[in-house]
């Protein structure tokens, strides 16, 4: 038995009551779910799509075993660490399933009791069982067995009680048989869950092994997923041993499987998920958190091995072949690292992501909004936040209560000494109305919010606002992308006059970039450059456009780039001279993670820069923050960041930090 294998039991309780929450918000079709839960809890969006996805990966590898095996006149389907999943009976209204399928689960015993005395409890459970009686396995644990469906308490770490147990109950060892593997042995010593995969290769002589859990533990989001697990005392003990996706491969090749294909779970949300159940999804509640999703979906993968006659047929089938899959890289090739330190005296106030900042003097910082900690707890900030740099050294915080309490709204310091402030929103279907006017005083250190109306009103937010100017004199705010809910703005291309807050229509020639949010943008020469962005598709860009002003219009020009830069967005961007420069995000074509990038706006070049964090105590999460290009022009702050990470807790970056710019950039 595994040691304290209490804790790793209790996963099995929120993973539950999660499925149970997803499928009453209409993400998986599941009926019965409910029944193994005491207690409702309805769960965030987020832990909605991640727990919907996990259900059409396997749901996905289940549709694919029936059909490779339709022939053959008995499959058998054995579920690894079942806990409460209710999969049997779901698969019980299936006509082609019935009487030619048997379901096998497997579980500690404690668990398996508690999962058998809710199915005999519960009539709309029971009746789904075709003779069903109690039996004890030879281990001492106790379990169900019935004609499909046979449920049996053994620990997997004892491999040589598993297979007496499956072979008393019954199991065909020549049957075509899929067995399933849903975050489960990656909480075992790795060389007890590789002797499951070894043992399945060798008594299993038609089979498929389909297996879901996690993966890159180093990076930051890894980070967090891993010491959350270590709070818990149930330690993702494998993915330290198999920490990238190429070693799961070869685990499973080494131990008899003679085909492996796995996606992570990004590639398969592209690759294999029908884009009438995303839009099906979409319709179900408002979301928001893209990029903990992809975060997520960047630490899990599905891997289907197989063996035998089914080793002839391909897993994980694409069910689209035109653009919109995806296919991830390797990291790529570093130009060279950037340093990072943390500033040397404690900063409390920015501890917050979704805001924005800006410099209003060589020595003062201002932000504004996001969420992060206040009054003891995790919500939208209410206070304007001044950093002050005193004898060389960024060391007083001001915090003003005069917030609205937006977020991921834009941030324009204008020429005349004003900020104005667009947008946001305060939850996903409660935009943020008209704008705001900030004007900084440097003797009182105080900040004045004007408002002002808009006419019509913006009512969008990821959005970005650039002040720009054409050659007659006319200066605008160019307002690009961004998401919306219901606004009488529907154009991504808008250009507001300060003076009376009035949108103007304003002549734009070339090819206008495709409609985004959370992309980036600076002003150049007198109009702006937009960089990277989460398209309608889902998937990020790694375009980059350039707003250049004519004598009385602006034309847009795409720039090709070489290399061709990885898509990204949840950035952020600044130009030094003809140089653009790109800091974090989050992309998911890549493996690692974004740091600062160098685009020539002459000639397209790229170069990509790795961030040398040694020095940083913490996880560095670079989306959703800000960041200052400092008076020097060789250094830039970064200030907040991070976010909720999935189910594993929300993460603030603890500090603001600098980088040093490599003198090929300066």
């Amino acid at each position: 038995m595994m040691k304290n294998d209490g804790p790793v039991q209790k996963t099995n309780d929120f993973s539950t009551l999660s499925k149970a929450s997803a499928a009453a918000a209409g993400y998986i079709p599941d009926l019965f779910q409910k029944c193994f839960v005491s207690r409702t809890c309805r769960r965030a969006p987020l832990i909605h799509r991640g727990y919907w996805l996990r259900s059409q990966a396997i749901t996905h590898c289940i549709r694919e075993f029936l059909q490779d095996t339709e022939l053959c006149p008995h499959r058998q389907v054995l579920s690894l660490g079942c806990g409460f999943d209710s999969l049997y009976f779901r698969m019980c209204r299936e006509e082609s399933v019935v009487g030619m399928t048997s379901f096998w689960e497997v579980d500690f015993p404690a668990v398996v009791k508690r999962k058998r005395q809710v199915i005999e409890q519960t009539e709309e459970l029971r009746s789904l069982l075709v003779s069903s009686s109690e039996c004890s396995v030879s281990v001492g644990g106790i379990g169900l067995l019935s004609r499909d469906y046979k449920l049996l308490g053994v620990d997997l770490s004892d491999i040589s009680a598993l297979d007496s147990a499956l072979d008393d109950a019954g199991l065909t060892w020549l049957c075509p048989t899929l067995v399933l593997a849903e975050v489960v042995l990656c909480y075992m010593e790795p060389e007890r869950s590789t002797e499951v995969i070894g043992w399945a290769g060798r008594r299993l002589h038609n089979a498929r092994f389909v297996l879901y859990e996690q993966f890159s533990p180093c990076d930051p989001f890894g980070q967090v997923m891993m010491n959350h697990f270590v709070s818990l005392n149930s330690a993702l003990r494998s993915v330290v041993k198999y920490p990238q996706l190429e070693e799961q491969v070869k685990r499973f090749l080494q131990k008899g499987w003679e085909k492996c294909r796995m996606l992570d779970m990004n590639e398969f949300f592209s690759t294999c998920v029908p884009d009438s159940e995303k839009l099906r999804i979409e319709s179900l509640e408002q979301f928001d958190e893209f990029e903990e999703l992809h975060l997520k979906c960047s630490h899990y993968f599905i891997l289907a091995a197989s063996r035998g006659v089914l080793a002839d047929c391909l897993a994980l089938q694409p069910i689209c072949c035109d653009q919109t899959g995806i296919s991830v890289s390797p990291a790529p090739e570093f130009y060279a690292a950037v340093p990072v330190t943390s500033l040397p005296v404690p900063i409390c106030g920015l501890r917050r992501f979704g805001h924005r900042s800006c410099l209003v003097s060589p020595q003062v910082i201002l932000t504004t909004g996001g969420f992060g900690k206040g009054n003891h707890k995790h919500q939208r900030l209410g206070d304007i936040h001044l950093l002050l740099q005193e004898k060389d050294i960024w060391t007083e915080e001001i915090s003003i209560s005069q917030w609205d309490g937006r977020l991921l709204h834009s941030l324009t310091p204008l020429a005349g000494g004003d900020i104005l402030v667009l947008g946001g929103r305060f939850s996903p279907s409660h935009p943020a109305k008209g704008a705001q006017i900030l004007q900084y005083d440097q003797i009182t250190h105080s900040v004045t919010v004007i408002k002002r109306d808009l006419h019509p009103d913006l009512q969008r937010w990821r959005h970005t606002a650039t002040e720009v100017s054409l050659c007659a004199g006319q200066q605008y705010v160019f307002v690009f992308g961004g998401c919306s809910v219901a606004s009488e703005l529907q154009e991504d291309v808008l250009f507001l006059q300060t003076d009376d807050m009035c949108w103007m229509q304003v002549h734009v020639e070339g090819v206008v970039p495709s409609r985004c949010h959370s992309h980036s943008a600076c002003a150049w020469k007198g109009g702006a450059v937009l960089s990277g962005g989460l398209l309608q598709s889902g998937l990020p860009t790694g375009s980059i456009y350039l707003l250049l002003p004519q004598d009385q219009h602006f034309t847009f020009y795409k720039l090709d780039t070489s290399p061709p830069l990885t898509p990204r967005y949840s950035h952020t961007s600044h130009v030094i001279g003809d140089k653009l420069i790109l800091v974090g995000g989050v992309w998911i074509h890549r493996r690692g993670i974004p740091g600062l990038s160098m685009v020539d706006l002459l000639t397209g070049h790229v170069r990509e820069f790795e961030l040398y964090t040694v020095t940083v105590d913490w996880p560095l999460m670079l989306h959703a923050h800000s960041s200052v290009l400092l008076p020097d022009m060789k250094t830039l702050m970064l200030l907040g960041g991070g976010g909720t990470c999935f189910s594993f807790g929300t993460h603030l970056n603890l500090q603001p930090v600098v980088l040093d710019l490599p003198p090929c950039i300066r």
